[in-house]
């Protein structure tokens, strides 16, 4: 990549558009090398992932315990070729000082030493994501739907609003795979349901209080809870679900149908996005065409579509040609395979109808993980661009131009960003 182009490309501000930034786990004062690993996405190369259970949640519920080299060979060794393995790898050792060797037998207790000491720092955080250039950042702390991020984790926060436990609610003790209720959290906030129609009315609610708890999209992450093929709303089903501990499967299935849709109406006319997880999840029912349907029925609704949907990049840019209501999010793609990324950042490219289209996010739990995963997308891209001009796709001008919107215009735009 040529000296100006990774200049430029360095030196433009991001505004991170999906992180899981949470006070339990990026404020934490209990963290450790050995912690980093454990809840980062070099976790899932020890794991079987048919659903976020078995991987998020086992992350979150990790003890702290010492950390050893013994502990840390797994990643370092055995998976140390795996992309999320080297991201964070390589984020740890730029930020506490040992760039030039890495992470190593000989120099593990030194590293451990400095994250441990430097997590008792309350501007540590902070710290990292200016080190970033990170300016602003949209988080799902799924742990709290209702969280509103500003008081706890300041004023450059805003947050989505999960919506899979409210599309999960069709009993009060029913839940969605990180354990929320949406019966529970609709009474935090002053709301008794006993009725269907009690039920729609205070989704209603739920979504024009958005802006007062500083949510800026809705967050659709049911890839991890069912599949993503989501009918015309069969309201006569989707009743007889209702109160039921266990619905049938064709009710269950129309009752979170016919919310989701809901939620995406309110959307539409609230011109709130609607973000939505697609790709590695419930894998058999994460494909992104699987959305067209939801995504034809309402279009003044803004859809964030995520993750490049791996392995499925080329049908959802695809979609974004197709559909006027479609943008894309980045995030996490160049965490898995770079070189898949660079191969469908060079097609969207060339293939999305403007420039608007794309923006980026870490989608990461610690700020270390999120400090190496914006870093790594900022050369990623820098690289694809000067790829561009290298061939004559275009000018350098027009590389800027992309950078700019790629790294944070377009998110400023597309959340409403002041």
């Amino acid at each position: 990549m040529s000296k100006t182009m990774s200049d430029f490309v360095n030196a433009c501000q991001v505004i991170d558009v999906h992180e899981h930034h949470m006070p339990e786990v990026a404020h934490s004062r209990d963290v450790n090398l050995l912690k980093l690993f454990q809840q980062s996405y070099a976790a899932w190369t020890s794991r079987v992932l048919p659903s976020e259970p078995r991987a998020t949640g086992d992350m979150l519920s990790t003890p702290t315990e010492p950390t050893t080299w013994e502990a840390l060979a797994p990643f370092l060794e055995s998976s140390g070729s795996n992309a999320f393995v080297r991201n964070l790898t390589g984020g740890v050792a730029e930020l506490y000082g040992f760039a030039e060797t890495g992470i190593t037998r000989d120099n593990w207790e030194a590293v451990d030493a400095s994250v441990r000491l430097r997590h008792k720092q309350a501007t540590w955080p902070s710290e990292v994501i200016r080190r970033a250039a990170i300016g602003r950042i949209v988080t799902d702390p799924f742990l709290d739907p209702l969280m509103d991020p500003r008081p706890v984790l300041g004023q450059s926060y805003d947050a989505v609003l999960r919506i899979n436990a409210f599309a999960l609610g069709w009993h009060p003790e029913s839940r969605d795979h990180n354990g929320n209720c949406g019966h529970t959290l609709l009474r935090r906030l002053g709301i008794e349901v006993k009725t269907f129609d009690d039920y729609c009315a205070a989704i209603r609610e739920l979504v024009a209080g958005c802006a007062r708890r500083n949510h800026v999209a809705l967050k659709n992450a049911l890839a991890y809870d069912r599949d993503l093929s989501f009918d015309e709303p069969n309201e006569e089903l989707a009743r007889q679900a209702w109160g039921q501990r266990s619905p049938s499967p064709a009710a269950r299935k129309a009752f979170c149908d016919f919310v989701v849709d809901l939620f995406c109406q309110l959307a539409g006319e609230a011109d709130l996005p609607v973000q939505t997880h697609l790709g590695t999840a419930i894998i058999s029912g994460s494909h992104p065409l699987r959305m067209t349907g939801l995504i034809e029925r309402h279009p003044r609704t803004r859809f964030l579509l995520m993750h490049m949907a791996y392995p499925w990049s080329r049908d959802l840019l695809g979609m974004a040609f197709v559909y006027r209501n479609v943008w894309l999010d980045l995030c996490w793609s160049f965490l898995l395979s770079p070189s898949h990324f660079k191969l469908a950042l060079h097609e969207a490219i060339e293939v999305l109808p403007d420039e608007s289209r794309m923006m980026i996010g870490g989608d990461c739990l610690h700020v270390e993980e999120t400090f190496a995963a914006i870093q790594g997308a900022r050369r990623l891209i820098g690289e694809v661009l000067n790829e561009k001009v290298a061939s004559g796709y275009f000018r350098s001008r027009d590389a800027e131009r992309l950078a700019v919107r790629i790294l944070g215009e377009n998110a400023r735009e597309f959340f409403r960003l002041s």
